[in-house]
C-alpha cells in the first residue's frame, strides 16, 4: 500500500430511492445513460479516474484539484440543461463534494482522509450543488473562474475535527450539452414530502379518511409553484412503516416532512400535524385541531397556509383562490366519495359495483361534486367494456359531461369520456378525450394507464409504452401497470426489458396482496407474469387464489388462460377463454387481438374459431 496526495470528488442521486421505489427500470436507465454521455467523457477529459460505483454513489480521483473542481461544475451545469423539461418527481439531481487530502492506495481502492471527507462535504452539498473543503478553496486560488460561498465550520459525521465547507455558485459557463451557452437556474425551492397521515380512530376501516386528508393536503400544496412537493404515491410507500424522519428525507431528497394523524369519533375530528427540518429533525410547526366534522376541509386550508407562512412562500393570486376551493362543501359526500376511491383501485367487478354505489350517493348528497360524476362515469365505463354488463353509453357520457362541465380542468373526467367514446367505436372522440386528460394533469395516474390501455386495443403497442411506464413510475403502489407492460413489451420482442418491469409488478403485487389478501386482482395479474418469468408452482397458487375469491369474475377467467397457456396446458387455457368469453367486454375483447399470452396457440383452429364468434358478435351490437 502507499500514500500520495489527491483530489477527490465523491457524487450521489439526490432522492435515489424516491427515485427507484417510483421506477427502477427508467432511473437505472437514465443512470446509464448519464455515466455514459456526460460524467464518464467529463471525468476523462480531466483526468480523472473512477475509483468506485455504486448504486446511486461515484467517487473520482484526479491528479489535479482545479481539475476535480472545474469537472463538477461542468457536470452540473451540463446536469441543468439536461434535467430543465424532466418532471420534478423524475429529475436526477447530483449532490457532489470535493477534499484534498491524503489517500491509501489498495490495488485500484482508495482509502483515508481525502476519501471520508470527500464524502461527507457530499452529504452536506446542496441539491443540484458542490461542496468543497477549505484545502480545495485554498490550492484552486485564481485557477478557476468560479464563485466560492463560505458555509463556515461544520462537523461532519464521523469526521473529528470540523471542517470548513465552501458552496460553489454555479451559474452560466460552459456545458457540454449542444447548443447550451448557459443553464437554467436550479430549482431552489423549498421541498417538502408528506406522510401519511396515521388513523388513531378506533375503527381500522377509517382509514380511508386519513389517507383522503393526506391526499387533499399533497394536492393543495402541488397547487403552490414556491413549493416542490413528493407526489401523493411516492410518499405513500412509507405508509404504515417506523421510520426516521431525517432518514426519510434523505431518501426522498427533501428538507422538510409534514406528519400527522387523524382521530374520527362520531361528529368530531381531531387532527395532530408537524412540520419537521429534514436535516436535523427539529420542529419547524406544530399544531392540533379539535373541531366538527364539518370543518375538516377548514382544517387541511389551515394546516396548507401554515405550511406556506412557515417556509416564507409567497403565494400568487390565482394559488390562494385554489387552494382554499374545497371540491365539495358536504363532509358526508367527501365521505362516500373517498370510499369509492379505495374501492375503484382495486377494480375487480364487485368492488367496481360498490365503487359506483359510493359515488352514487355522493352525488346524491351533493349534485355540484364534480369528482363524484367522474367516479361514477369511470366506473361504468369500465364495467361495461371489462364485464359487458349492460349500461347506457349516453348516461356515461351524460356523467362525464357534467364533471366536465362543473370542472372543465378535472382530468378524471375526461378520462371517464375517452373510455366511454372508444366503448362506442369512436377512435378520433376517445383520443381527443384522453389527450385532455393528460393535458389537465399530466401526472394523473388513471389518464396514463386508460390511455395506454387504449393504445393497446388499438394495435398501437410502441405508443402504449411510454404511457405505461409513466403510469409505473407516478404509483410505486401500483402493480397493475407494470405486468401489463411487460406483456407489451414482449410482443415487441423486448425480453430484458419485458422480465425488469415484470420483477418490479410482482413485487409490488406481493406488498399488495400482504396489505389486501381479501383482493384477488393483484393475483389475477400476477399469476401470467410468474408463469412467463418460469415460476410455475407459484403462478398455479396465485391463479388458484384469485379463482378462489373471485370464481364468477370474468376477468379472472381471462386471466387463467393467460396462465395455462404460459404453462403449456392449452386445453385448460381454451376452457377458461370460453368462460371468459360468455361475459367478455369490448375492451378486452380487443385486448386479445394483440395479447403476447396467447401468441402460441394463435395458429389453433380453437382461438381462430373463438376470435371470429367474438367479431360476429361485436358486428352485430
Amino acid at each position: 500500500m502507499q500514500r500520495r496526495l489527491a483530489a477527490i470528488l465523491a457524487a450521489d442521486v439526490v432522492g435515489y430511492s424516491r427515485l427507484m421505489g417510483a421506477n427502477e427500470v427508467a432511473t437505472l436507465e437514465a443512470l446509464k445513460a448519464l455515466r455514459r454521455e456526460l460524467l464518464d467523457p467529463c471525468i476523462a477529459e480531466h483526468s480523472g479516474r473512477t475509483v468506485k460505483l455504486t448504486g446511486d454513489g461515484t467517487l473520482v480521483e484526479f491528479p489535479s484539484v482545479v481539475g476535480a473542481l472545474d469537472c463538477a461544475v461542468e457536470i452540473q451545469r451540463d446536469m441543468r440543461a439536461r434535467q430543465g423539461d424532466v418532471p420534478d418527481d423524475r429529475r436526477i439531481e447530483f449532490r457532489m463534494g470535493i477534499h484534498l487530502g491524503d489517500v491509501i492506495v489498495d490495488d485500484d481502492d482508495l482509502y483515508g482522509d481525502g476519501v471520508n471527507v470527500a464524502s461527507r462535504l457530499e452529504a452536506v452539498a446542496k441539491p443540484g450543488g458542490v461542496a468543497v473543503s477549505a484545502s480545495v478553496r485554498d490550492n484552486v486560488g485564481t485557477r478557476s473562474d468560479v464563485e466560492f460561498t463560505d458555509a463556515g465550520l461544520q462537523t461532519l459525521k464521523n469526521i473529528e475535527t470540523p471542517v470548513q465547507v465552501y458552496h460553489i455558485a454555479i451559474g452560466s459557463g460552459r456545458s457540454r450539452s449542444a447548443g447550451k451557452d448557459s443553464a437554467p437556474a436550479a430549482d431552489e425551492r423549498p421541498s417538502i414530502a408528506v406522510l401519511p397521515f396515521n388513523n388513531m380512530s378506533d375503527d381500522p376501516g377509517q382509514e380511508f379518511f386519513s389517507d383522503g386528508i393526506t391526499e387533499d393536503i399533497i394536492t393543495d400544496l402541488s397547487k403552490v409553484s414556491g413549493l416542490f412537493v413528493v407526489g401523493r404515491n411516492t410518499s405513500f410507500t412509507y405508509k404504515g412503516k417506523a421510520v426516521q424522519l431525517q432518514q426519510v428525507a434523505a431518501e426522498l431528497g427533501t428538507r422538510f416532512i409534514l406528519e400527522g394523524s387523524v382521530r374520527k369519533a362520531g361528529e368530531r375530528v381531531r387532527v395532530n400535524a408537524q412540520l419537521i427540518d429534514g436535516a436535523s429533525g427539529g420542529h419547524v410547526w406544530a399544531d392540533r385541531y379539535d373541531r366538527d366534522l364539518t370543518d375538516i376541509f377548514a382544517i387541511q386550508d389551515e394546516i396548507t397556509q401554515a405550511i406556506v407562512g412557515e417556509l416564507k412562500i409567497k403565494l400568487l393570486p390565482q394559488e390562494k383562490k385554489a387552494i382554499t376551493q374545497a371540491p365539495t362543501a358536504n363532509v358526508e359526500a367527501y365521505t362516500y366519495y373517498l370510499k369509492g376511491r379505495q374501492f375503484f383501485f382495486n377494480s375487480t367487478r364487485i368492488l367496481l359495483r360498490l365503487a359506483r354505489q359510493m359515488f352514487a350517493k355522493a352525488v346524491e348528497i351533493d349534485p355540484n361534486y364534480a369528482r363524484a360524476y367522474a367516479g361514477m362515469a369511470i366506473c361504468d365505463a369500465r364495467l361495461e367494456n371489462w364485464y359487458r354488463d349492460v349500461i347506457d353509453t349516453d348516461s356515461i357520457l351524460a356523467a362525464a359531461d357534467k364533471a366536465i362541465a362543473l370542472d372543465p380542468n378535472l382530468s378524471e373526467a375526461h378520462v371517464a369520456r375517452g373510455v366511454a367514446l372508444s366503448n362506442r367505436g369512436d377512435v378520433a372522440g376517445a383520443t381527443a378525450s384522453f389527450d385532455r386528460a393528460l393535458a389537465a394533469d399530466p401526472n394523473s395516474f388513471d389518464a396514463n394507464l386508460a390511455y395506454a390501455r387504449f393504445h393497446v386495443t388499438q394495435g398501437n403497442l410502441d405508443a402504449s409504452v411510454p404511457l405505461f411506464e409513466r403510469a409505473v413510475d407516478l404509483n410505486p403502489e401500483d402493480w397493475q401497470s407494470p405486468m401489463l407492460v411487460d406483456s407489451v413489451l414482449m410482443a415487441l420482442d423486448r425480453q430484458a426489458d419485458a422480465e425488469r418491469y415484470a420483477r418490479i409488478g410482482i413485487k409490488r403485487a406481493e406488498e399488495a396482496l400482504r396489505l389486501h389478501p381479501e383482493n384477488s386482482r393483484p393475483a389475477q395479474l400476477g399469476a401470467p407474469t410468474l408463469a412467463r418469468i418460469g415460476e410455475r408452482e407459484k403462478a398455479i397458487d396465485w391463479l388458484e387464489r384469485a379463482m378462489f375469491i373471485d370464481p364468477e369474475d370474468p376477468i379472472v377467467s381471462y386471466n387463467a388462460a393467460c396462465t395455462y397457456t404460459q404453462l403449456g396446458e392449452v386445453d385448460k387455457a381454451f376452457a377458461a377463454l370460453e368462460k371468459w368469453a360468455a361475459n367478455s367486454g369490448s375492451e378486452m375483447e380487443m385486448w386479445l387481438q394483440t395479447d403476447s399470452d396467447f401468441d402460441v396457440i394463435r395458429a389453433d383452429p380453437r382461438f381462430i374459431d373463438l376470435t371470429e364468434r367474438l367479431k360476429e358478435r361485436r358486428a352485430a351490437a
